[in-house]
């Protein structure tokens, strides 16, 4: 019984050895066809794959053979279109391209030819001024050993200092203070080597008194800085207002002619700093009206009438420089809008003959004006000619965009520009130089050279409260 036991026993073990066998053979078959279907599958993917890649390189190579046909035509368009237009080019100028080439080779020519020329004329202006100023000093050596009277008329002003110490103050950190009060009132400030007096030099005698007025303030004041140099150039401006308004009712009380217009008197006094060929044009006028009224009387004619338009006659000469126009028209146009009758009109406009004379008292006017300006010593006309070519310098200067205030300085040789720094930058400010050195070139007769300076500068001020 035992023995059946046993190998009953090691029959189940075989069996279930056998099962187990059989069971792992499947499962091992099971393994190598799933991976048999995996491989297959990762073989069509990668045939797929390898046929898009196919694909997208067919369609890379149809495009490359496109954009080459494109490339082509594109080539040969561009062709087509250099042809038209050198032909439309040459029909409309009737010039081939050899032809234009030339043609510009030939004004580049020329260009350089002109500025040769210019270059040549500034060094024979520079050889013939040396010469002059060779020839005057000669001159003037040899003529002050004779003792002869001579007349002149001075274009500066000298200022008195306190001490030597007000120089460096004057001229301020790297010379700020100088340069500000230069560019605002347009006068030179000439600091020499004598001790306590500084010289304050213009053409224009009203800019020059206004710059006396504004450096004593300062002076005595003792604040020296830009911003107290802008207001003081205000206040001495406010206070040449009303001088200018006192010395105009003064004349007309020295001639003892009332009931004139309060912007009469004004414009009157604007003529106490103003000359003609030297002659102080207030002065003249004064004078004028004396021999009317004292040749009036002679004739039997209008006295009143006569003193009050020799008085008038040149009052358009205080604004000759502002508007267009002579200074007897502007004057007649002045006295007519501020109430003056029409024979005083008349004869003031017809002064100089640029409108008929309507009564004897506009001829007495004319016989007074000639008699004050032709006695012997009343005029010079060197004075004139200069402040007019230096006036012309500013209003030349004037006329380009951009440009706040121009003033001439130095005699004339150096024209001093202050621009707006929002509309001139810095390139723009040395073309504007060059632009207005040739205008000037063009347009005015001058000895020597003039100096063309542009200033631009840009200031940043704020309040804290």
């Amino acid at each position: 019984m035992g023995e059946s036991l046993v190998i009953v026993a090691l029959l189940l073990a075989c069996l279930i050895a056998l099962l187990l066998i059989l069971i792992a053979r499947r499962d091992a078959n099971e393994v190598r066809r799933r991976s048999a279907e995996e491989v297959a599958e990762a073989r069509q993917d990668i045939h797929r794959q390898i046929a898009d890649a196919d694909a997208r390189l067919a369609r890379v190579a149809e495009r490359e053979v496109e954009l080459a046909q494109r490339e082509t035509e594109l080539t040969q368009r561009q062709g087509e279109i250099a042809q038209r237009l050198e032909s439309e080019l040459e029909r409309v100028s009737q010039y081939s391209i050899a032809q234009a080439r030339e043609e510009l080779a030939q004004r580049l020519l020329a260009d350089a030819e002109l500025k040769n020329r210019a270059a040549i004329r500034k060094a024979e202006r520079v050889a013939k001024r040396e010469a002059e100023e060779r020839a005057q000093e000669i001159l003037t050596t040899t003529i002050q050993r004779l003792a002869v009277p001579t007349s002149a008329q001075s274009i500066v002003t000298l200022v008195q200092l306190p001490s030597e110490e007000m120089k460096g103050r004057i001229i301020g950190k790297e010379g700020r203070n100088i340069r500000t009060f230069e560019t605002i009132t347009g006068v030179n400030v000439v600091i020499d080597e004598t001790p306590t007096t500084v010289l304050l030099s213009c053409f224009d005698p009203e800019r020059r008194e206004i710059a006396r007025d504004m450096l004593e303030s300062l002076i005595a004041d003792g604040r020296i800085h830009p911003e107290r140099i802008e207001s003081a150039h205000i206040e001495a401006m406010e206070r040449a207002q009303q001088r200018t308004i006192e010395a105009g009712q003064r004349a007309a009380d020295e001639v003892g002619v009332g009931g004139l217009a309060p912007e009469l008197i004004r414009v009157l006094g604007r003529l106490r700093l103003r000359t003609s060929f030297g002659q102080n044009v207030l002065d003249h006028m004064i004078e004028s009206a004396h021999l009317a009224a004292l040749i009036a009387a002679e004739l039997g004619l209008h006295v009143e009438l006569a003193r009050r338009a020799a008085f008038l006659h040149d009052i358009g000469k205080a604004l000759s420089h502002e508007v267009e126009g002579t200074h007897a028209l502007l004057g007649a146009d002045l006295a007519r809008r501020h109430g003056e009758s029409h024979p005083v009109v008349n004869a003031i406009a017809a002064h100089h003959d640029e409108v008929p004379s309507e009564s004897m008292e506009a001829v007495v006017v004319q016989i007074a004006d000639a008699i004050s300006a032709a006695r012997p010593g009343a005029r010079r006309e060197e004075l004139d000619q200069y402040v007019e070519r230096v006036d012309r310098l500013e209003k030349i200067a004037s006329q380009f965009p951009g440009v706040e205030r121009a003033f001439a300085m130095n005699a004339g040789r150096e024209v001093r520009i202050a621009v707006s720094p929002n509309e001139v930058d810095d390139q723009n400010a040395s073309e504007l130089a060059n632009q207005i050195a040739q205008r000037i070139e063009e347009e005015m007769t001058y000895p020597g050279q003039i100096k063309i300076v542009v200033i631009r500068e840009m200031r940043a001020t704020a309040t804290a409260s």
